[in-house]
């Protein structure tokens, strides 16, 4: 089991300069909610959903928002195996313990770039 102060101090050794994020996401673990993390690109938002969900054992996986996404790039999709011949499910991010998300194209200069954790 790992404790709130081993998770805050293996955020901190990755996470330098950033208190404010390192206690966020430690709460938003600690109150089994969502975090959104917003900020210029290169301030180490995805960095950090990494780095927690590593901290507790976690998975993490991004999703990139393109024009063509559909839902089974999300959710996961089943397909079938030919060494097996068995179909085999295969889930999305929308079942990793930690997800960023992240805008494509034309948008992507417009909008700040966001980073989602959280915890299932």
């Amino acid at each position: 089991m790992t404790t709130p102060h081993a998770v805050r101090d293996a955020l901190a050794r990755t996470i330098i300069g950033q208190p404010e994020v390192v206690d966020g996401l430690v709460m938003g673990l600690l109150a089994d909610g969502h975090v959104l993390l917003e900020g210029m690109p290169g301030v180490a938002k995805t960095l950090a959903c990494r780095s927690l969900a590593a901290a507790v054992g976690g998975i993490f996986k991004r999703v990139q928002f393109t024009p063509d996404l559909l839902p089974s790039d999300i959710v996961g999709t089943r397909i079938f195996d030919q060494r097996s011949g068995e179909f085999v499910t295969v889930r999305g991010p929308l079942f990793a313990n930690g997800r960023g998300a992240r805008p494509s194209g034309p948008t992507r200069s417009r909008c700040r770039a966001r980073s989602r954790c959280s915890r299932r």
